[in-house]
């Protein structure tokens, strides 16, 4: 039996008299049992909703900031699936940041590498929204998202802006026949004749903030945005532009990611010049107020940053190590700084090659230096060039090891962020 709370006493609303109220138990639209409360017999009924007690979801709400402040593990949100989700990953992994699931079928994971941070994994627009909800901390997510969803929200502190993965941008495409055939330029578009007050532009998208203050700059008030979900572009495949209807509904054209085009063009669609409202890649996000109320999260987003920062200043550098004959560690660095393109970070590193000698007197194996090891680090794209240039001046032996990091003193972007907080 479930036992019910005592009666609880209140005052009319109307007269200020004292009411009883009677509390029995219910049960709301998902099955859970919530209490209702009643006024006796003659009582206001306004009385009676004041005292009624909140539901889970109402309590849910206005908790959810106390919540986050108590909780005591960092939570990273990532994308749960999709091809910024599996990027996410692999720059994860690359940065020696294993997620790791307990359980596949959960939503909660964990990098072990850093301890008391928790991953949740969810849909991309809610990374953003719980961010913003303090459900978490931090998260990794394109930076398309952050700008419709987080809606240019001060609590959001982007901390790394180009993580190099998901890169695509947002615009504006039409079909490339009928009435838009010559239609070629979003000037184009916005004169055509017909858009007015009642018959305004219709685009379908899932980006509607980001495209009424594309319009509102151009300062063209006949348009009207209408949300839709799935592939945009497979409509006008079905023969005119009407034909959008079908899938998301009357419009005239589309507002989405386009990364190489391709799948405009299979679906007859073109992008319109001057119609490119943002570009977007990954981009790592924190939440400002967490950083002032979590305990752990500035050293934690410290250590994802300089991982993060490292891995891509190191990616597509290689090293370049070349035994050269000299007179000393300066006679080879004069040579390499006068005959090649790439001398390394600040300069090339030289140091003694020793190699073994004739025999001492005394029977001791001798030591000679007659080599100096030359070391530069250069892009892929330069390896064999830099190689040409060291044997030029007198290299040989080389070798040519890819770079996994490349740790600067301090990144840049961290120092920026404790600018950004008063740090």
């Amino acid at each position: 039996m479930l036992a019910a709370p005592p009666a609880i006493k209140g005052s009319s609303a109307i007269k200020g008299a004292p009411v009883v109220v009677r509390v029995a138990p219910s049960r709301d639209v998902r099955g859970r049992i919530v209490w209702r409360c009643e006024a006796a017999a003659g009582a206001s009924a306004a009385a009676a909703a004041a005292a009624t007690t909140s539901s889970p979801a109402s309590e849910a709400t206005t908790s959810s900031a106390a919540r986050s402040r108590q909780r005591d593990v960092v939570r990273l949100a990532l994308p749960s699936k999709g091809r910024m989700a599996e990027d996410t990953l692999a720059l994860l992994k690359e940065c020696e940041l294993t997620v790791r699931k307990p359980n596949p079928r959960q939503y909660i994971a964990e990098i072990s590498e850093i301890e008391g941070l928790e991953v949740w994994f969810q849909r991309a627009s809610d990374c953003v929204r719980k961010l913003l909800s303090g459900d978490v901390d931090m998260t990794i997510v394109g930076y398309d998202m952050v700008k419709e969803y987080g809606k240019d929200d001060p609590n959001l502190l982007i901390v790394h802006d180009s993580l190099g993965f998901g890169k695509c941008h947002l615009s504006i495409a039409v079909p490339s026949y009928g009435i838009f055939e010559r239609v070629n330029s979003i000037q184009d578009l916005i004169a055509m004749p017909q858009w007015s007050a009642t018959n305004p532009l219709r685009i379908v998208t899932g980006y509607t903030h980001l495209g009424k203050r594309f319009f509102d700059q151009l300062d063209f008030p006949h348009v009207q945005l209408s949300t839709a979900d799935g592939a945009l572009e497979a409509a006008p495949a079905m023969g005119t532009a009407d034909a959008i209807l079908d899938l998301m509904g009357t419009a005239d054209a589309i507002l989405d990611l386009v990364s190489t085009g391709t799948t405009l063009k299979e679906n007859n669609l073109k992008e319109l010049k001057g119609a490119d409202v943002l570009s977007s890649q990954g981009v790592f996000v924190v939440s400002r107020r967490a950083l002032e109320e979590r305990p752990g999260l500035l050293g934690m987003t410290k250590e994802m940053l300089e991982r993060i920062e490292a891995h891509l200043c190191a990616r597509d550098q290689y090293i370049v190590t070349a035994n050269m004959r000299g007179l000393s560690e300066e006679d080879v660095a004069h040579r390499v700084l006068e005959n090649t393109s790439f001398p390394g970070l600040q300069g090339p590193t030289i140091s003694r090659v020793y190699s073994r000698g004739d025999d001492s007197p005394d029977g001791a194996a001798g030591i000679k230096v007659d080599y100096f090891s030359a070391t530069v680090v250069v892009p892929r794209s330069h390896i064999y060039t830099s190689i040409r240039e060291l044997r030029k001046a007198g290299g040989s032996g080389v070798l040519v090891t890819p770079v996994t990091y490349i740790f600067d003193e301090e990144p840049l972007r961290w120092k920026k962020l404790l600018n950004e907080i008063g740090l």
